[in-house]
């Protein structure tokens, strides 16, 4: 009788303390009654370093700025971030680790083609969010891969405004390519290909350097043997900085172009007084132009989360990411599931991020389209340009 009673007071304790909770228990992975755990798996070391670190910024950036403010629905959101070393093998142990150990409930702003395109399906197969991946590989875009959720333009997208720009504003025809040889650099060459063929140009020449290295003379005595007008870049700030540099140096000065994925600041940085003149394209907002709300939101979530951060492109676009998964968070309501999630965001099909519309549909996984040049001053700042015009070097 004694045992019975007792069972029955700990069960009504028990159903009291669940009442009193200000969020019922809930099966789904990484969302607990305060917190939801989000995951990155990227680059945090080595020649690519500053990407992963930027994307790492700006979402923490977003997630501190929503957190000081109590949360989504009353949960703070926490990312933890693990370094693959922009290597796929890597990429899958951590994604693995993030899913099966940390338990998180979304992954969020992984770096780079070869090690997205081998730690997706490992999200997938469990079912988990994949969220702002910082490259432009098309695969990405395929509705197939339903829990992926991308923010910028495709890669196709930035190659076909290059030979836009080069033919249509520099009357360039001869026009070679140095790319990473790997996944991310044949999605930009494949783009390049199409862009040119498109026109009926012939590429003049292609060199390629290894992933993770800045092994790029071989390339560039290829390049330069075959007299480009103009050099179209795919890689990582590093080895495209050594390229330029070492170009400079033996009076090779074609108009240097750059994707996204480079890293702008950072290449910038790296080049010095060597970046005068070298082209950028980008698919996030000017970081500078805070007449945009969304930028201006950024730079005070940057200040209040890192004063030593300096605004720039890749931690705006990890800001941006931060900002739609906190928005998507919202739509789910009070009790998100991983699902949930996903559908909010194709459901809802625009989201206001500051201004800055992102818009999704059931066959639409890309939030943003558009994609602009940038090209670096002789002081290393950036300028944003409708139409290319030709700089000296010097």
């Amino acid at each position: 009788m004694k045992s019975t009673l007792s069972a029955g007071i700990a069960a009504a304790i028990a159903a009291c303390a669940l009442a009193a909770a200000p969020h019922p228990a809930t099966a789904e992975d990484g969302v607990t009654a305060d917190t939801i755990v989000f995951g990155q798996a990227a680059v945090l070391g080595g020649p690519a370093a500053a990407l992963g670190t930027g994307m790492r910024t700006g979402i923490q950036a977003a997630f501190d700025e929503i957190n000081r403010k109590g949360g989504v629905h009353g949960r703070k959101l926490k990312l933890v971030s693990l370094d693959d070393g922009y290597e796929p093998d890597r990429a899958i142990a951590m994604t693995k680790k993030l899913i099966e150990e940390e338990k998180v409930f979304a992954l969020i702003g992984p770096v780079g083609t070869p090690t997205s395109a081998a730690a997706q399906p490992v999200a997938q197969s469990a079912k988990v969010p994949f969220i702002g991946p910082f490259t432009g590989a098309g695969f990405l875009r395929d509705p197939k891969r339903d829990n992926v959720v991308n923010i910028r333009a495709s890669y196709g997208a930035e190659t076909e405004a290059w030979v836009r720009h080069l033919t249509e504003d520099l009357k360039i025809k001869k026009i070679a390519i140095f790319y990473q040889d790997d996944a991310f650099g044949r999605a930009g060459l494949d783009g390049f290909k199409q862009a040119m063929g498109k026109r009926g140009i012939e590429i003049t020449a292609e060199g390629t350097y290894e992933r993770n290295t800045v092994a790029v003379k071989s390339a560039l005595l290829t390049l330069k043997r075959a007299e480009p007008e103009a050099v179209v870049m795919v890689g990582a700030y590093k080895p495209c900085a050594e390229f330029i540099k070492l170009a400079r140096k033996i009076d090779f000065n074609p108009v240097f172009v750059n994707i996204s994925f480079v890293g702008a600041s950072a290449l910038a940085k790296e080049l010095g007084p060597d970046g005068n003149g070298v082209v950028v394209s980008q698919v996030v907002p000017f970081p500078w132009d805070a007449s945009l709300k969304a930028v201006a939101d950024y730079h005070a979530a940057l200040k209040a989360s890192d004063a030593k951060s300096e605004p720039e492109f890749v931690s705006l676009e990890g800001y941006l990411v931060g900002r739609l998964a906190i928005a998507a968070l919202e739509k789910a309501g009070a009790e998100p599931t991983r699902e949930g999630l996903l559908k909010a965001i194709r459901e809802t099909g625009k989201f206001d991020i500051g201004g800055l519309s992102m818009t999704f549909g059931p066959e639409d996984n890309q939030g943003l389209d558009q994609v602009f040049m940038t090209v670096i001053q002789a002081d290393g700042t950036f300028k944003a340009v409708e139409k290319l015009a030709r700089v000296s070097s010097k």
